[in-house]
């Protein structure tokens, strides 16, 4: 099995014969949770990002076919300029470092999320979601499960008795009918400040949408809205939810919304709490556990708004399991 350093060395040289480019040079870009790397090429003034998607641990065929229905629907996102599909290469557009993290601030959201509502209504309205996997119940209770095995059980050395257990199954299963019932779609599965690069002149375009699905349209709402980064006062998370609802889903009842919004991110959070726990004791990136008081705190503020999850949250608060 070829080293990382192998992996980059063979992915030069292959973007170095793919581009006709023989005095490329390759530096490292940001990390990512999942197997995949990338990496900057250079040549003079000119650049590009190559994407190593090593095979056995990644598939580059979703992200290929994602690009294309996400572009026919014009939606920015990088062009794909070659592609090594056997061993796991693609040459990529380079749009830039300019994160949405780094412009947005608690302090004046009010630039960029009109532009983010809108990209996430023509997600919703333009781009098909026909070929791409369901985002259904025994999907999203397998993700829940997360939590309690890995963030719960491995995290913090807890097991739930029979009787808490029940207490669980409880809340997963509400959490999961909610989400069968709402109106379906394209969802990116990951749409936060750190998968939207802005371009020249304010437009943002799409990185990281390799794992789209078809499922609930709450869920990319959710995603943006409880921020890695920035935690949003609850007044502001709910007049976006509400433009989102006015624009995109003007039938459905605005404070059913409200509740199906909330669930959704509460699906979310408990799960990105479990995946951050297993990716630092399983695949030893120990950098997401500083992330995991942020998304407690906002399981927290979720559970105590609806009395059905009143003794969800009191048995936590029993438990001590805060990060």
């Amino acid at each position: 099995m070829l080293s990382e350093d192998d992996r980059a060395s063979e992915g030069l040289d292959w973007a170095r014969h793919a581009l006709d480019r023989p005095a490329l040079r390759i530096e490292p870009l940001a990390g990512d949770a999942s197997f995949r790397r990338y990496f900057r090429l250079r040549d003079g003034r000119e650049h590009w990002v190559l994407m190593d998607a090593p095979p056995g641990n990644e598939d580059l065929e979703p992200f290929i076919e994602v690009s294309g229905s996400l572009a026919s629907g014009g939606i920015p996102v990088p062009a794909i300029l070659a592609e090594d599909r056997i061993r796991g290469f693609l040459v990529l557009e380079d749009l830039g470092d300019r994160l949405l993290r780094d412009e947005l601030s608690a302090e004046a959201p009010e630039r960029w999320f009109p532009g983010l509502l809108d990209l996430l209504h023509r997600l919703a309205e333009d781009i098909s979601a026909d070929t791409l996997p369901p985002y259904d119940r025994p999907r999203l209770q397998q993700e829940l499960e997360l939590f309690p095995e890995w963030y719960l059980g491995r995290h913090k050395g807890i097991r739930l008795s029979c009787a808490q257990l029940d207490l669980w199954e409880d809340l997963a299963t509400r959490l999961l009918v909610s989400a069968e019932r709402q109106p379906r779609g394209f969802v990116h599965r990951d749409f936060h400040s750190c998968n939207l690069l802005v371009q020249p002149g304010g437009q943002l375009a799409v990185i990281d949408f390799q794992d789209a699905v078809h499922g609930p349209l709450s869920y990319d709402l959710a995603s943006l809205l409880w921020d890695r980064y920035i935690p949003w006062p609850r007044a502001r998370l709910e007049g976006w939810m509400e433009a989102f609802r006015a624009r995109t889903l003007p039938e459905y009842p605005a404070d059913q919304w409200v509740r199906a919004v909330d669930w959704m991110g509460l699906q979310r959070n408990l799960k990105i709490l479990g995946i951050f726990a297993r990716l630092n004791y399983r695949d030893g990136k120990a950098g997401y556990l500083e992330l995991l008081p942020r998304f407690w705190g906002y399981v927290q503020d979720v559970l105590p708004r609806y009395p059905e999850f009143r003794d969800f949250h009191a048995l936590l608060e029993e438990l001590a399991c805060a990060p």
